[in-house]
């Protein structure tokens, strides 16, 4: 082995654990008691314990003055809730949407896709104030459907765009000598244009899940503490009467889970975009 690529491996060592770290760190404070975390010099020398994860189960946040009544399982599901039902609307309307402004031309197709996209740049606090009055008016304050429908000014572009993209890519002759036999433009859809293009469809409801995920001014303002995602609900945590770091982050460790979960699973069908570049015309 070459001095060269010793080097090598061991930079991009150092770079993993540079970045990394962070994250190893928080794991291993789920596990410490504050004693151990606020000990100085720090040390990865100690008795790990399941009472910050005990606590968080069992809905009671240890402070200075006793113990507080959260519920942090609730928001963990709030947010399964949300990002997932936001994520599958989003794919059911931006798909076929994405293969309309890729396949055909038309009026105005331009612009309208460049509005969807501006959706996702403009601020969130632009949209509240009227948001706001239109959910109190229509009765969707305070409800999952109110605010999986605010989730697609989120979803709904990135997926669009992203899943566009990868129909641009797909040679239109596969498509066209499949409707040679007979078959209509909704078959061809289904059964050709969407399995080659699942690996963007993949990694664009994957990017899309954790950007609702992160959300966090929609569900504070638009949303009660009943569907609050873990995003709100970790200000439970910051209270006057003392912070227990341990079950904070047992509490990151958690919330990290389901992302990580639902990147493992996609990282097989994100593999397949390779094959996407045997069938660019």
């Amino acid at each position: 082995m070459s001095f060269g690529r010793i080097l090598h491996g061991i930079l991009l060592t150092l770079v993993a654990l540079f970045f990394l770290f962070p994250l190893v760190w928080v794991a291993l404070m789920s596990f410490m008691t504050n004693a151990d975390i606020l000990r100085s010099p720090p040390s990865v020398i100690f008795s790990p314990t399941l009472e910050n994860y005990a606590a968080l189960i069992a809905g009671e946040l240890s402070t200075n003055v006793g113990a507080l009544k959260i519920d942090y399982m609730q928001n963990l599901l709030n947010s399964l809730i949300l990002s997932s039902c936001s994520v599958l609307l989003s794919l059911l309307l931006g798909v076929p949407a994405a293969y309309a402004f890729a396949r055909f031309k038309f009026r105005l197709g331009e612009n309208m896709a460049f509005t969807m996209l501006s959706f996702r740049f403009a601020p969130p606090l632009l949209v509240l104030l009227p948001l706001q009055l239109y959910f109190q008016d229509l009765g969707l304050s305070d409800t999952y459907i109110g605010l999986i429908w605010v989730y697609q000014l989120i979803t709904l572009p990135l997926i669009l765009w992203i899943v566009r993209g990868y129909f641009e890519d797909i040679s239109e002759d596969i498509e066209n000598a499949y409707r040679l036999d007979g078959h209509s433009w909704l078959r061809t859809f289904l059964k050709i244009a969407v399995p080659l293009a699942r690996p963007g469809i993949a990694a664009a409801a994957l990017l899309a899940f954790i950007f609702a995920w992160n959300n966090f001014i929609f569900a504070l303002i638009l949303g009660s503490s009943s569907i609050q995602p873990v995003t709100v609900g970790a200000l439970a945590f910051i209270t006057a009467s003392g912070i227990n770091y341990g079950q904070i982050a047992a509490a990151l460790v958690l919330s990290i889970l389901p992302t990580l979960a639902l990147a493992l699973y996609a990282q097989r069908y994100l593999v397949e975009g390779l094959s996407l570049g045997a069938v660019k015309g």
